[in-house]
């Protein structure tokens, strides 16, 4: 589950993160009140944010034409033109797609005085299974560029699940990163509130560009996450019911949406062949054998190892609100799993839908015989498939007619 910077920013301050003092809003007239806060306690600049989950905000352009969902601003009044602007409007980013997201929700933030800026990230490291950081130099820009054009300017530091970040690692890092005197205790502060949000959070991933040093207004500096990007496993929000409620289901796609509320591992594709498998390793294997023969997969669509007959009738329901799809594969290999289940779901999706499309379905495992029986007995129409390569090259036969 992604966040947006403001609720990464709340995570964060609460282990120690020096961040920049800001406030979500979502009206113009919201954003003008908090911008005046910031001006009446001496700020010379604030900042205006849209709040989605997309990078390259900044470099944005609204389908309007109105450039840029970052803007500093030097009065209340130029915060509530770009708010106005912005609110309501649709945003198209190098991630979003040209289908662009809509942005509904603002951060008015204090504009710091940036004096260097660099790249901090908190991840799992799945070939050593140990929590990596990544940190460079080169903040404020993309990691992917500097990772291809420059990557000996990546620092990397495993640190052991068991032990933790020890603070010698913390500061030795802050040092590599070309801080010194007072500011190697500072970074070295942030960077293990970093990483205590990271551990203790189930973050997947959290991204702090820039890490920026600032100067405050009375000229002493400090080390502050001016920008902050956070994803939570999925997997581990039943134990942070507090960051489950900052989940924003305007920001995630309605099919995906629907899935998940009957713990169906679903995400939509641009292809035209839906399939419904389970397990994810299974599910893969069926994408790149549709692809192999030629076809384009609709999406990933998991169903797990006991999906009862709700869920299958469930995921029926939902490939069929895709209109790109032209064909159903089904691929079954019951283990857990009782085919015989997945047949009855089948069976019962397709009468309540009324299923039209062409179906494939191939069944191998448990209790396979007596849910081929069911599927042969029902009367609905489907073309049955002995092995995978087999149902791949049936169901982009289907799809391409």
């Amino acid at each position: 589950m992604n966040l947006h910077e403001y609720q990464a920013k709340q995570l964060l301050a609460q282990y120690g993160v020096e961040v920049p003092g800001g406030q979500p809003c979502t009206t113009a007239n919201e954003a003008r009140s908090i911008a005046e806060k910031f001006f009446t306690e001496g700020h010379e600049m604030v900042v205006v944010k849209i709040q989605i989950h997309s990078g390259g905000r900044g470099k944005g352009i609204f389908k309007d034409g109105f450039k840029g969902g970052v803007h500093l601003c030097k009065s209340a009044d130029d915060v509530y033109e770009k708010a106005t602007s912005m609110l309501g409007n649709t945003i198209v980013t190098k991630q979003t797609g040209e289908t662009g997201r809509q942005v509904n929700t603002l951060l008015v933030a204090s504009a710091e005085k940036i004096l260097s800026e660099f790249y901090l990230a908190v991840l799992l490291d799945r070939e050593s299974s140990q929590p990596l950081i990544m940190a460079s130099c080169e903040g404020g820009v993309d990691i992917e560029e500097v990772a291809e054009t420059n990557p000996n300017a990546i620092i990397k530091l495993q640190v052991d699940p068991l032990l933790g970040l020890q603070p010698y690692q913390a500061r030795n890092l802050a040092k590599a990163l070309g801080l010194s005197g007072k500011m190697i205790q500072s970074a070295a502060k942030l960077i293990t509130g970093i990483y205590k949000t990271w551990w203790e959070c189930d973050a997947s991933m959290v991204e702090i560009n820039p890490l920026c040093v600032v100067e405050n207004p009375d000229g002493t500096t400090k080390m502050a996450a001016v920008d902050a990007k956070i994803s939570i496993d999925g997997n581990a929000l039943y134990r942070h019911k507090n960051i489950a409620e900052m989940r924003d289901l305007n920001e995630e796609a309605e099919l995906e949406v629907e899935a998940s509320k009957y713990d169906l591992n679903y995400i939509k594709l641009d292809g035209n062949v839906a399939c419904l498998v389970n397990g994810a390793g299974l599910a893969m294997a069926t994408m790149d054998a549709i692809k192999h023969f030629g076809g384009d997969p609709a999406n990933f669509l998991d169903v797990g190892g006991g999906a009862t007959k709700e869920q299958v009738t469930a995921a029926f329901q939902i490939i069929l609100k895709d209109p790109n799809v032209k064909a159903i594969l089904v691929n079954i290999f019951g283990g857990i799993m009782n085919c015989n289940t997945i047949a009855e779901g089948v069976v019962a999706a397709a009468a309540e839908t009324q299923l039209s499309l062409p179906l494939v379905v191939r069944l191998e495992g448990n209790n396979v015989d007596a849910g081929r029986k069911t599927l042969s007995e029902s009367g609905i129409t489907l073309i049955t498939a002995a092995s995978l390569a087999d149902a791949a090259k049936k169901v982009v036969s289907e799809a391409t007619v």
